[in-house]
């Protein structure tokens, strides 16, 4: 399959290095990292229909860029899906067509969440852009954002793609949490969601074994596991370790505020579980092959590591990699907690400014990636899960089957439910694909969890200045240093010399006194 990696995501403290690699549009202005996008030279005009120029900035390979193979035809019954030409052509081609009117794109792309916000703190102005809910929650708080026009939310529109075909499940998130009293849903639209999870290799790893985040610190696999090389995630898997017993314990899991209670816990930043984490994480640095934001899907294939702390995308294209070496990988959940993520659109009041018609293409864009066919070469092209779950066109669950069905002579099939996301019924029969066993704890259940591990997801929420900045020096601290690997002599010489420049000091101090 032509799955593309998405590169690092969360990396919150500020002595990391800032970049982007720009991707220039046939046809579009270049864009430089740092700077400004260019002007095409075409302006808007709200009375005259002239072109309209539309900045966007992405995720590094997080579109379809088009230019596919013949065999990577996605063959549905219901009709071929093939990316000849990049996604953003496409629109700019199927915008004209359908309003009439000319728009321009020009498409940046960043590499972190804190890149783009440092590329946005330095003047860089884009109309659109596509940054994790946590980031997305900052910009909301920060009053950056444009809402969503009523109009995008309008059902009877057949253009509306995103309203009519965004999964129930994800929908409800993203009407029922709120930032500021705001709720998501008014300025963010979804784009791709996913869960975090440990693939692992299953010869060496048992599920169980693997389904923890205790597996960090497992003297077992010493030097043999990475975590990632940034404060949020490693930060939730270390309290996902630390609070182990709490989390699994039936009393906890079966109470009936659980989800929020769950959330609370795995968002804690009081200042004793912030020096726990640090303790924790320092603790298992001697343990851990590296901290890493991409290598270890590499580490992974080529048998390096057993096992990476991964983004459920970047799962799937690391297995379906090992899949063509005849090398096969796992994917599981940890029993603990798992972070549901999301990237979604939102629209930037320095870039929109005022302007329907750029808000106008804005939507569309959002409408047009959210299109069925458009989803499913996005999801294909990329290995990440869209939002899109087709409301009455069938094609997304179509390619799941296509991606994951058994076949027909397979011996070892179970099924397996997908109504919660499909249709927000788990009980709903339309939903259910027949799988091999073997992908319960493969692809399919990285690219669309089951219902029970979702039921143990968390988000991760938006924290204010001052809990940040806790968090960012106790990453600094992990990082940098690490007090736990002074040895003894160390802290003996230290102290010794700290006696000895204390007995100079108040010597000279007496010395004085004696001459006053």
């Amino acid at each position: 399959m032509k799955r593309i990696k998405k590169l690092s995501l969360l990396i919150l403290t500020g002595f990391l290095l800032f970049h982007t690699l720009p991707y220039e549009t046939p046809g579009a202005s270049e864009t430089t990292a740092g700077s400004k996008p260019a002007s095409s030279g075409a302006q808007t005009d709200e009375t005259t229909g002239a072109p309209v120029t539309l900045r966007i900035c992405n995720w590094e390979e997080y579109i379809d860029l088009g230019d596919w193979d013949e065999e990577d035809t996605i063959d549905l019954e219901s009709g071929d899906i093939i990316g000849e030409n990049s996604m953003i052509d496409d629109f700019e081609s199927w915008y004209e067509e359908t309003y009439g009117r000319k728009v321009n794109v020009e498409y940046s792309t960043f590499g972190t969440n804190e890149d783009l916000y440092n590329m946005l703190t330095l003047g860089d102005v884009y109309d659109l852009v596509c940054p994790s809910e946590y980031m997305f929650m900052k910009l909301m708080t920060e009053n950056s954002l444009v809402p969503l026009s009523d109009a995008f939310f309008d059902e009877t529109d057949d253009n509306n793609y995103y309203i009519k075909g965004v999964s129930p499940y994800i929908r409800n998130i993203f009407d029922n949490h709120t930032i500021n009293n705001e709720r998501w849903s008014r300025y963010a639209a979804g784009y791709m969601w996913g869960v975090t999870g440990i693939v692992y290799n299953p010869d060496v790893l048992t599920r169980e074994e693997a389904s923890t985040w205790n597996v960090l610190g497992n003297p077992k696999f010493k030097r043999q596991i990475t975590i990632k090389d940034n404060v949020r995630d490693s930060y939730f898997a270390a309290v996902g370790a630390l609070k182990s017993d709490l989390l699994t314990n039936p009393d906890f899991t079966s109470a009936p505020d659980y989800v929020q209670r769950l959330e609370e816990e795995m968002n804690d930043v009081t200042p004793e579980t912030i020096a726990r984490v640090q303790d924790y994480l320092q603790d298992i640095k001697d343990n851990l092959y590296s901290f890493e934001t991409d290598s270890g899907k590499a580490d992974m294939i080529t048998g390096k590591v057993l096992a990476n702390y991964q983004w459920s995308g970047d799962a799937v294209y690391t297995m379906d990699q090992a899949d063509e070496d005849d090398y096969t990988l796992n994917f599981a959940v940890p029993k603990e907690s798992t972070n549901i993520y999301f990237d979604g659109w939102v629209m930037l009041k320095d870039g929109i400014n005022g302007s329907a018609a750029k808000q106008h293409a804005a939507e569309a864009f959002i409408n047009f990636c959210s299109r069925p066919d458009n989803a499913i070469r996005n999801m294909y092209y990329i290995g990440y899960t869209s939002v899109i779950s087709g409301g009455e066109d069938g094609r997304i669950m179509e390619y799941a089957d296509w991606s994951y069905g058994a076949d027909e002579d397979e011996t070892a099939a179970a099924d397996y439910p997908l109504g919660y996301f499909f249709s927000g019924d788990p009980d709903d029969e339309d939903y259910i694909l027949t799988v091999p066993v073997s992908q319960l704890d493969r692809q399919l259940s990285a690219q669309y969890p089951s219902e029970e591990a979702i039921s143990r997801s968390s988000i991760m929420i938006c924290f204010d200045p001052e809990k940040n900045e806790a968090i960012n020096q106790m990453w600094i601290h992990v990082r940098c240093y690490n007090i736990h690997d002074v040895p003894a002599w160390a802290w003996v010489l230290t102290g010794g010399a700290a006696a000895v420049l204390t007995g100079i000091w108040l010597h000279r101090r007496n010395r004085r006194r004696l001459y006053l």
